[in-house]
């Protein structure tokens, strides 16, 4: 299955983000979305997810227009795991997972006990099983960063788009998300993440799409794509190459 965008233009009426912009995912991979801050990146992720209408060009999910699916079709395929989220009410951690539930049945029926063995499964694959009956607005940010990523994970969707899905996290569960994220491609799912930090891109994602100021400034194998050359050009910064004793390159700011 694939999920793609072509000749896009993406914004909001009256002021375009992006134009001319091709990008694809498909299933069993993990692809990088990268760019400095104001480039689109989060606009681009919410036209792929049917948020925002493109100004131009189509979306297309399993070759059919993204247009054709109902919200409930589109919620049983894509997930989507957001940058920031402040929890309003005092829900428990296990409820906001089996909200991810709601893809496969009514937002007002009844869990199942499927439905609950789906979201314990989904908490204790990210090890916060523990804070399953804590309200989600009383643990950090991070730990609600998780629980959005056990969400996600409930909704059994073939396809997770994440922004910034680090971005909350330290510098353990920051590993742990980039080893989950090659996890899900290896188990079938495609996954779309947007990222600052290079490094994670080499270490999770098979391909990675550059976008700066709402231009395509790259895309294909994370191995072509990531160099000095592409990134002080993406981040207009100079940037320094290491290569530890493994041969593994990294990057880091000039």
């Amino acid at each position: 299955m694939r999920l793609e965008g072509g000749a896009l233009s993406i914004g909001y009426p009256g002021h375009v983000v992006g134009r001319g912009l091709d990008v694809a995912l498909d299933t069993g991979e993990v692809l990088a979305l990268l760019g400095p801050n104001g480039g689109g990146k989060t606009t681009l992720l919410k036209t792929l997810l049917g948020l925002l209408t493109p100004l131009a060009g189509d979306v297309r999910l399993d070759g059919k227009p993204l247009g054709d699916y109902s919200i409930g079709g589109r919620a049983r395929i894509i997930a989507y795991v957001p940058q920031v989220h402040i929890g309003t009410f005092a829900f428990t951690v296990e409820t906001v997972v089996l909200m991810g539930r709601t893809a496969h049945g009514s937002l007002f029926s009844r869990p199942s006990a499927h439905d609950h063995e789906v979201a314990a499964s989904a908490l204790a694959r990210f090890g916060i099983a523990h804070l399953s009956q804590r309200p989600y607005t009383e643990i950090s940010g991070g730990e609600r960063q998780l629980v959005l990523l056990a969400r996600a994970l409930a909704q059994e969707p073939r396809f997770i788009v994440l922004d910034e899905p680090t971005a909350s996290l330290d510098f353990g569960n920051q590993g742990k998300v980039m080893a989950e994220i090659r996890a899900l491609a290896a188990s079938g799912h495609g996954v779309l993440f947007t990222t600052h930090d290079p490094n994670h891109a080499l270490r999770a994602a098979d391909r990675a799409f550059l976008l700066r100021e709402g231009t395509q400034v790259a895309e294909g194998p994370v191995a072509q794509v990531l160099n000095k050359t592409q990134l002080e050009a993406l981040y207009r910064a100079p940037v320094e190459t290491v290569v530890d004793a493994a041969g593994k390159t990294a990057f880091l700011p000039g």
